[in-house]
């Protein structure tokens, strides 16, 4: 029986290749249904080793041809006409791209393409030679999961039961500890958004949770507490925007997080038009990472005295005598650090987050709301006391400020290497 179903399998990738090849002919265009549909029916057949065949043939048969694309560069380096111009966008486009569209105009080729990709990923790292493949997949995607093509919706306690298990299966923030835990989040001061593609209805491509507030927050503990009580909607003066997270990796790399942000912002205000201040309270993943590492800046170079000040709360931390970890084990807490602790602590995390942003391996979480446009308002002591919060940022939280009226001026000076902070972040320099 084995052996029948390796051999039932061989034939099943033979068949996805050729059905490949041939929906790229004039034949398989007139047929596109029947032969993306029998692709799809054939790969699903495939065991692992057989879906990574059929990647390799997709990454390796379906290339520009070479001597073509040398040609109509030629002329175009000739005559740099318009049709000259557009021959060579043609005769450069890898043909996968076309056999990946017409795979996509099926039902459920979008799911299945996307499903791809999700396994490509995973094995990238052993298979650099399958990156072609992948940069056209994500290439595609960027615009099919344009976001102006995406639906926003609110999740709330009467979405569908699928639907809340996925933002409970996916919450990669601030873990959801069962059903009470989100219907706390999904209470009136509370909100839960998340992008929908057309081609994939019930699936939550990404989510964002909101808390209506009174005034900004320093500390996520109250934010998630699913016996806090709920805040009165006169008292809305503040959303924090507190976690988003993707449900689909295979859409790595493809940006939707900061059109959520910024389409819930204008969707709440107007809403509720006493809502005066749009901020996230952040983690900061990595920053004790930095610190343990020697806070290097990296190119180029600070200033001596930025340099003197760095070293100086280094070794008020002292982690050479004692590492961080040993330091949490032992019992360390923010509640109880010395004065001197602290202010080391929040005057390497502003020279962390100011300076070291821009660069390369900068923190992620504050690239991506500094390059949305948004401002560094605040850094919060004792923002987060979980294990997950002491090990990987002292506790440290981060409040990051949507001025809807600056974003794009914000966007632009970041773009060029420059972080907007508030008057209290530089006072810690």
């Amino acid at each position: 029986m084995a052996i029948l179903k390796k051999l039932a399998q061989v034939r099943s990738l033979s068949r996805a290749i050729n059905a490949a090849t041939k929906l790229l002919t004039e034949r398989g265009e007139a047929n596109s249904v029947s032969m993306a549909n029998e692709i799809l029916s054939q790969y699903k057949l495939l065991n692992e080793e057989q879906k990574l065949s059929f990647y390799q043939a997709l990454a390796t048969k379906f290339n520009p041809d070479p001597a073509l694309v040398l040609q109509v560069a030629q002329d175009y380096a000739r005559e740099p006409n318009a049709k000259n111009l557009i021959q060579l966008t043609k005769v450069t486009e890898p043909p996968r791209q076309e056999l990946l569209r017409r795979i996509n105009r099926v039902e459920g080729g979008t799911k299945e393409i996307v499903a791809m990709r999700r396994h490509l990923i995973k094995v990238l790292a052993k298979k650099p030679e399958l990156y072609p493949l992948d940069f056209d997949m994500h290439h595609l995607f960027v615009s099919w999961f344009n976001p102006g093509f995406l639906k926003m919706h609110r999740v709330d306690w009467e979405s569908p039961a699928h639907i809340l298990e996925k933002i409970i299966q996916h919450e990669a923030v601030h873990e959801i500890d069962g059903w009470d835990d989100l219907r706390r989040r999904l209470q009136p001061d509370r909100r839960c958004f998340a992008f929908f593609h057309p081609q994939l209805k019930d699936e939550p491509l990404i989510f964002v949770e909101v808390a209506l507030v009174p005034e900004i927050s320093g500390a996520i503990g109250p934010l998630v507490d699913k016996k806090s009580e709920t805040v009165n909607p006169s008292q809305f003066k503040t959303a924090v925007f507190y976690s988003i997270s993707n449900c689909e990796p295979g859409l790595k790399g493809v940006s939707l997080g900061n059109f959520l942000i910024k389409r819930v912002a204008s969707y709440l205000k107007e809403e509720f038009p006493s809502l005066k201040t749009f901020v996230t309270l952040s983690p900061l993943p990595g920053f004790m990472d930095w610190v343990i590492g020697g806070a290097n800046l990296g190119e180029p170079a600070i200033s001596s005295q930025a340099t003197e000040k760095i070293n100086k709360a280094l070794n008020i931390l002292n982690l050479k005598e004692k590492s961080w970890p040993e330091r949490i084990s032992s019992g360390w807490h923010p509640t109880t650090a010395s004065e001197e602790e602290k202010n080391a602590l929040m005057q390497l995390c502003a020279y962390y987050l100011t300076t070291f942003t821009v660069r390369k391996g900068g923190n992620p979480v504050a690239k991506f709301h500094l390059g949305n446009g948004a401002k560094l308002h605040r850094i919060n002591w004792a923002g987060d006391v979980s294990k997950k919060g002491l090990k990987q940022s002292a506790s440290l939280m981060v409040n990051y400020l949507y001025d809807l009226e600056k974003i794009e001026e914000y966007h632009e000076r970041f773009t060029h290497g420059e972080v907007i902070y508030s008057k209290p972040v530089s006072q810690l320099l």
